[in-house]
C-alpha cells in the first residue's frame, strides 16, 4: 500500500514540472490507459496515472476560476464574507473574501486590500463592496518566492483592492454565526483585549489559534536563526500533543467514575479525534494540521475498532487522504518538511529493538530531524541553522509541555472566566519571556546560521539516500558513508564568470528597480526596490533571496540611485542581511547609518577588467531628485550597458550634450521606468541602444511604460523588454549579449502568461 501512495504522489509531482497543462484529449487516452493497466493488474502504474490524472483535472478546474482578463481594472460590485482572519497593516487591512454573489464571473475566492479603512473588517463578516481586481500575478526572480503559485496553491482567483465609492456596506456582521472562522476572530479578539500590553500577543495568537499575521519581521528572523519556526505556529505535533493529553485525562476519567457499559479506550479515543479536528480547524486546517489530525483520526479509529496498525500505514493513508483533498499541497514546502519530518521519526525510533528513555528518545528526534530536514531547507530557503538542534532541545519542552497546554488551558478558560485567564496568561507570558531571551541570545552566536546555493536534483537524490543509511539501525555496516553522500549539497559549483564579462540581472521588483552585476569576483546591486511595510521591502523579498541563490554572502558596492521609496526601499534590509562593503547614493542624508558616499560624475574603478563609471550627477547641475539619480556606465570587452535610475529629459539633455558619442551602450535600462518624461529621442539616439530592458509594475498606476515612449523605441527598431511580462530579465554579456526571461523559461502552467 505505502509503495501505490508513493507512486500516486508521484503522478502529481509530474504533472506539476511543465509549462502548460496538457489538453482534454490527452486525459481521455489516460483514462482509458488506466483501465487497461488496471485490467492487468499492473496496480503501481494505476496509481500513477491516477495521480497524474487527478491533478491535471484539480488544476484544470483551478485554473478555470481565475479571472477572465475582460473584467481586469473594471469596478464590480461583489457580497461575500471575510474567510480568514484579516492581516492590519498602518494603512491597510487584507484579507480573503468568498465571493457569495455578483452579476459577474468573479472567481469563488478573492484576495483584497482594503486602503484605509473606516470600518473595522473581522473574520466571518458578511459584505457588499465595489472591487477592482487583476489576475494572479507576482514578482518571479531566481531564489524568489512565487507569489503567483502561493494563489494558485490558496485558490485566490484574483487579486485587488475595495474602491471606496460607493460605499462599503456592512450585510452581516457574524455575531450571530457559530462557524469556526467566526470562533477564531472571537478567541483572537478575547487575546487582543486580555493581553493588550504584553508583547508576546502575537506568539500566544500564534500558538493558540495559529495567526502568525501579527509577528514581526525580528521575530521570524530569531525563529529562521535557530530553527525555532515550526514551534512558533500551530504545527501537528501540538495537535498531536494536545489529542494525546486529551485521550490520556478522559480514560483514567472514565475509569475512575466505574461507568463501564462504554470502553474507557472507545470514549477517550473519540473525545480525541474531536478534540484534533476542532484544534486543527481553528488553525484554518494548514497542511501540518490536516496531517496530523488525519494521522489521528486513524490511529483513534484502529482504537476504537480495537485493530493493530502500522506507523507507516498510518502516514501513508494520511498522506493518500491530504493528496486527495488537494493534489496542489505538494507544490507547499510545509508539506514536504511535515511529512518527511514524521517519516524520519518513524524510521530512526518505530521497530528499533533499543527502546529509549522519554530523555534520549527526545535528544535523538531533534537530532535526526535537523539533521534529516537540513537538504531540505538548503532546497528551500538556501538557509541552514546551525544550531536549531541546540534551540529546539530548549525550546521544544518549554512550548510542548508548558507553554501550549496552559495557553490552551487560559483559552479555554477565558470564554467562561476571562479574569482567571489572564492569571494563568502571565505564567505564559513570563515563559515565553525567558525563551525569546535565550533564543536571541542563541541567534546572536557566530554561524547561528549557512547561507548556500540552492542545490541540485542530483545532489538530493544523494542525499536522501545517504540520510536512510546515516540513521540506519545499528549493525548496518558503513553507515559513515551516509555523511560522504551528503557533501555533494556543499560542494556545489556554480557557472563561473569569464574575466572582462559581467553577468546582469534585472530583478523583478514590481514598480521600482534593483538591477544585479556580477563579475568575476565582485557583485554591484543598482537599488533595492520598494518598502511596503515595517515587515515588508523588496531588499528582504527578492534582492537577498536572489544573492543566497548565486551563492553570493557579500555586496562589494551597493548604489542607491535616488531617494525615491521604489529605489531606496530595499536597502537596510540588503545591508542589515548582507555584508555590504561601499554604499554610493545621491541622498547620503538618507543613509547616514551605513556609511554613504556621495555618487557624482567622474567616479570610476575596475573589477576584473569590468570597468564602472559614475557619469552622473554632475553636483549642482540639476534641482529635480529624480535627475539627482546616479547613472552608471559598464564597459566590457563585448558591450556597454547603462543604468539610468529616474532621469528624465533635462538629465538625459545634459548626459547627451556633455557624452555625445561616449553615450553609446548596448544595454539600457529605461529612464523612469519608461514614463513619458523620459526616453527622448535625442537620447535614445545618442545611446543606441540594442535592447532596452524596462522595470514595471504589473498594470501599475501610472501607466509605465507610457505608450509614446514604447512607440520611440518601435521607430528606432529597438527589441525592449518589461520586467512586468518577462519577470527577472538575465544578460550574459559574453561572446555575444544573450538575453533570458524567467518567466519564460522557468515558469509553469500557473504563472501569468503575457
Amino acid at each position: 500500500m505505502v509503495v501505490r501512495i508513493l507512486f500516486f504522489l508521484a503522478g502529481i509531482l509530474l504533472v506539476q514540472q511543465p509549462s502548460a497543462l496538457p489538453e482534454l484529449v490527452w486525459l481521455v487516452v489516460g483514462v482509458a490507459i488506466v483501465g487497461v493497466l488496471a485490467w492487468l493488474r499492473y496496480w503501481r502504474w494505476v496509481f500513477f496515472l491516477s495521480g497524474v490524472l487527478w491533478a491535471v483535472i484539480f488544476a484544470s478546474v483551478r485554473l478555470a476560476d481565475q479571472l477572465p482578463e475582460s473584467l481586469a481594472g473594471q469596478d464590480i460590485q461583489i457580497k461575500g464574507y471575510i474567510a480568514d482572519l484579516p492581516e492590519h497593516e498602518s494603512n491597510h487591512v487584507r484579507f480573503n473574501l468568498k465571493v457569495v454573489k455578483t452579476a459577474h464571473n468573479v472567481p469563488n475566492n478573492l484576495r483584497l486590500t482594503w486602503y484605509y479603512p473606516d470600518q473595522t473588517i473581522k473574520a466571518g463578516q458578511h459584505w457588499s463592496f465595489t472591487v477592482r481586481l487583476k489576475r494572479p500575478h507576482g514578482n518571479l526572480n531566481p531564489g524568489g518566492f512565487d507569489y503567483e503559485r502561493w494563489l494558485f496553491v490558496e485558490g485566490i482567483g484574483a487579486t485587488g483592492y475595495i474602491r471606496t465609492k460607493p460605499q462599503p456596506k456592512l450585510l452581516d456582521s457574524g455575531s450571530t454565526q457559530t462557524s469556526l472562522l467566526v470562533w477564531r476572530q472571537h478567541i483572537a479578539d478575547q487575546l487582543e483585549q486580555i493581553l493588550a500590553n504584553s508583547s508576546n500577543l502575537p506568539l500566544i495568537k500564534a500558538l493558540t489559534i495559529g495567526d502568525g499575521n501579527s509577528l514581526s519581521a525580528n521575530q521570524w528572523d530569531i525563529f529562521r536563526k535557530t530553527g525555532t519556526t515550526h514551534l512558533m505556529v500551530i504545527s501537528g505535533s501540538h495537535i498531536g500533543l494536545v489529542a494525546g493529553l486529551v485521550y490520556l485525562l478522559v480514560i483514567r476519567l472514565w475509569a475512575w467514575t466505574g461507568i463501564l457499559a462504554w470502553s474507557p479506550q472507545k470514549v477517550a479515543a473519540i473525545v480525541a479525534l474531536v478534540t484534533a479536528i476542532f484544534y486543527a480547524g481553528l488553525t484554518g486546517f494548514s497542511v501540518p494540521a490536516q496531517r496530523s489530525a488525519l494521522m489521528i483520526a486513524i490511529a483513534m479509529v484502529a482504537v476504537i475498532q480495537q485493530r493493530n496498525t502500522r506507523p507507516y500505514h498510518i502516514l501513508a493513508v494520511a498522506l493518500f487522504a491530504v493528496l486527495i483533498v488537494d493534489p496542489l499541497v505538494v507544490l507547499s514546502a510545509g508539506f514536504w518538511l511535515s511529512f518527511i519530518a514524521v517519516s524520519l521519526i518513524i524510521y530512526t525510533i518505530a521497530a528499533r529493538l533499543d527502546k529509549p528513555s522519554f530523555f534520549r528518545g527526545s535528544i535523538k528526534i531533534n537530532w535526526v530531524t535537523s539533521v534529516g530536514l537540513a537538504p531540505l531547507l538548503l532546497f528551500f530557503f538556501q538557509q541552514v541553522s546551525l544550531i536549531a538542534p541546540l534551540a529546539n532541545l530548549i525550546a521544544v519542552p518549554i512550548i510542548s509541555l508548558i507553554i501550549v497546554p496552559l495557553a490552551l488551558l487560559a483559552t479555554l478558560v477565558m470564554l467562561v472566566v476571562p479574569i482567571a485567564a489572564a492569571k494563568i496568561f502571565l505564567v505564559v507570558d513570563f515563559a515565553l519571556q525567558g525563551l525569546w531571551w535565550i533564543l536571541v541570545k542563541l541567534a546572536d552566536l557566530p554561524l547561528s546560521t549557512i547561507s548556500h546555493t540552492q542545490p541540485s536534483w542530483w545532489a538530493l537524490s544523494f542525499a536522501v539516500p545517504g540520510i536512510l543509511l546515516l540513521f540506519a539501525p545499528k549493525g548496518i555496516p558503513s553507515r559513515w558513508l551516509g555523511l560522504m553522500m551528503l557533501l555533494p549539497l556543499i560542494f556545489t559549483q556554480s557557472d563561473k564568470i569569464a574575466s572582462g564579462v559581467i553577468k546582469m540581472t534585472l530583478l523583478n521588483v514590481g514598480q521600482g528597480l534593483s538591477a544585479v552585476v556580477q563579475t568575476t569576483n565582485h557583485v554591484l546591486v543598482y537599488d533595492t526596490g520598494a518598502k511596503f511595510s515595517a515587515t515588508s521591502d523588496m531588499g528582504q523579498s527578492v534582492v537577498v533571496p536572489f544573492l543566497r541563490n548565486q551563492g553570493t554572502d557579500k555586496v562589494d558596492t551597493l548604489i542607491v540611485s535616488h531617494g525615491d521609496n521604489d529605489h531606496i526601499g530595499g536597502a537596510a534590509s540588503l545591508m542589515t542581511s548582507i555584508r555590504t562593503e561601499k554604499l554610493l547614493t545621491s541622498v547620503p542624508q538618507l543613509l547616514g547609518n551605513y556609511s554613504p558616499t556621495q555618487c557624482k560624475a567622474g567616479q570610476s574603478w575596475s573589477w576584473d577588467k569590468v570597468t564602472f563609471s559614475i557619469i552622473s550627477p554632475q553636483i549642482g547641475t540639476n534641482s529635480s531628485e529624480n535627475d539627482n539619480s546616479c547613472v552608471l556606465q559598464i564597459h566590457t570587452q563585448q558591450g556597454t550597458a547603462l543604468l539610468t535610475g529616474d532621469i528624465e529629459a533635462t538629465a538625459e539633455s545634459w548626459l547627451v550634450e556633455n557624452y555625445k558619442d561616449a553615450l553609446k551602450a548596448d544595454v539600457l535600462i529605461a529612464p523612469h521606468h519608461g514614463s513619458q518624461t523620459s526616453s527622448t529621442a535625442a537620447f535614445l539616439k545618442a545611446v543606441k541602444p540594442s535592447v532596452i530592458l524596462i522595470p514595471a509594475g504589473y498594470r501599475n498606476q501610472f501607466g509605465h511604460p507610457h505608450e509614446e515612449v514604447i512607440a520611440r523605441y518601435r521607430d528606432l527598431h529597438i527589441k525592449w523588454f518589461n520586467s512586468a511580462d518577462e519577470g527577472a530579465i538575465l544578460l550574459n554579456f559574453n561572446k555575444a549579449i544573450s538575453i533570458e526571461s524567467w518567466r519564460v523559461t522557468e515558469g509553469k502552467y500557473w504563472n501569468y502568461k503575457k
